[in-house]
């Protein structure tokens, strides 16, 4: 678990129900052992500073290069992608999956939003809670989409990366964290 900024806490509380035992990366002697991460909703732009000034960015985008298991949420999935737009000048992601996201795609704070969202392989409805999300304008031909919010994918997953463009560390409903878990090699 990322646990430089963000909603790191709830992460950790919605792995521990999972039974998963979640360690907080905060500088790179924590990823010694570490078998997945999950990069967290937050602010993108302090994250990207925050992964410089710790010492974790070289060591997190060798490991993530390697393979290793990634699921972001929110600003985690703008980590994540290859191209961003509406990003501040020499924000840099990790370009490790093929999506574009843009920053705050929903707008300002005041426009956060809940939504039931039909994902793929689930019975029921799962909520998303969407504070300053970002969208997903495009994906590439290994992105499969797991969710769709008016016909704009909100969940992706390619090879050990899954994401999000909304926060389901906040509702309670660990589906998401059980899928991407069940994902993990054993």
């Amino acid at each position: 678990m990322l646990a430089l900024q963000g909603a790191f806490r709830e992460h950790v509380h919605a792995l521990g129900r999972l039974g998963a035992d979640a360690v907080e990366v905060r500088v790179p002697a924590d990823l010694e052992g570490l078998d997945a991460l999950v990069l967290p909703g937050g602010e993108s732009t302090a994250m990207d500073l925050l992964l410089d000034s710790s010492g974790l960015r070289a060591p997190l985008a060798d490991r993530i290069g390697a393979g290793l298991p990634v699921l972001g949420t929110c600003a985690g999935l703008i980590l994540l992608a290859t191209d961003l737009e509406d990003g501040v000048e020499g924000q840099r992601t990790f370009a490790a999956l093929d999506v574009t996201a843009l920053r705050n795609g929903y707008g300002r704070q005041v426009r956060s939003f809940e939504a039931d969202l039909a994902v793929a392989g689930e019975e029921a409805p799962m909520r998303g809670v969407f504070i300053r999300a970002p969208r997903i304008t495009r994906t590439g031909p290994d992105v499969e989409v797991l969710a769709e919010l008016d016909g704009e994918p909100v969940c992706v997953r390619s090879g050990p990366i899954m994401a999000a463009t909304f926060h389901p560390e906040l509702t309670g409903d660990d589906r998401l964290h059980a899928r991407f878990l069940a994902g993990l090699p054993a």
